[in-house]
């Protein structure tokens, strides 16, 4: 039996758990074949340290993937991060064109909050709403979704009908499906809602929400989405292990979080992500 292969592009924080140091050992424990691209390496991420440091890798891009290209290798997805510039964005969908017949997944990690990150401009918005147009799915969250769309950012007091036209508007930007993230409907849960514009088919999965933020959990999600959603499970289970493994990543950290406000214990919770694993590909 042949093992998937994932292509992941994003930049490589040496501590802090997020970005490559989760994607490539998540998906792995997945069982995919899980082949990196950083475009920086950092020696911390930037929430919440000082002093880090940082070396753009723009110029590396290229030739790994004309490497690449010359070796014959082919992928069977790629999933995307942080991106430090327009010109990585462009490098991105370069990529998607010189492997085309992959599955593409787009994180536009650009904001949160209501606000565009440090150092982003609406121009870099725009640029990656384009990348977004070339891929067969992604997943903003909801700040993202708003800048994507030009529409103000609605933090609460949404409803279904109104995550359901967000997600057509997203879908109607090019891409195949949207997954919009961090929807919280009553208070109690928190979750991620799917839009397939080619079956109109909407799906769902709803965990408890645990009132607080931690760096990284946005890259967990995506990575288990990607990752399941390579192994073909579909996108309702892909969804309910994505949910549901991030939401037991951030358990495992609350009575430590103090120490580990930097990041999730992620590790200590791949065993029971095996376990949803196993569950989809039974039933």
């Amino acid at each position: 039996m042949n093992q998937y292969r994932i292509a992941t592009i994003q930049d490589l924080s040496c501590f802090g758990k997020c970005s490559l140091t989760v994607a490539v050992p998540l998906m792995s424990a997945m069982g995919l074949e899980v082949c990196p691209i950083p475009t920086a390496i950092l020696s911390t991420h930037t929430g919440g340290f000082t002093g880090w440091t940082f070396r753009d890798l723009s110029e590396d891009i290229p030739k790994i993937v004309e490497h690449w290209k010359k070796e014959g290798l082919t992928f069977d997805a790629v999933s995307t991060g942080y991106l430090g510039s327009i010109s990585q964005i462009g490098m991105v969908s370069d990529f998607f064109d010189t492997f085309p017949g992959m599955l593409r997944v787009v994180d536009p990690v650009m904001a949160d909050h209501g606000k565009l990150y440090t150092g982003f401009t609406l121009e870099y918005a725009a640029e990656m709403t384009k990348l977004c147009a070339k891929a067969d799915v992604i997943v903003p969250n909801l700040t993202e979704a708003a800048f994507m769309l030009n529409e103000p950012y609605i933090a609460t007091g949404y409803d279904e009908e109104y995550i359901h036209a967000l997600l057509q508007r997203l879908t109607a930007l090019g891409c195949c499906t949207a997954v919009v993230t961090g929807v919280i409907y009553d208070g109690a849960h928190q979750g991620a809602v799917a839009y397939d514009s080619k079956t109109g088919e909407y799906f769902e999965h709803f965990n408890e929400n645990i009132d607080v933020t931690f760096h990284g959990t946005g890259d967990i999600f995506t990575s288990a989405l990607a990752g399941a959603l390579t192994l073909e499970l579909g996108m309702q289970r892909a969804l309910e292990v994505a949910v549901d493994y991030t939401v037991d990543c951030i358990r495992r950290t609350m009575d430590d979080k103090k120490n580990h406000w930097y990041g999730v214990k992620f590790e200590e919770s791949i065993p029971f992500m095996l376990k949803l694993l196993d569950k989809c590909k039974c039933e």
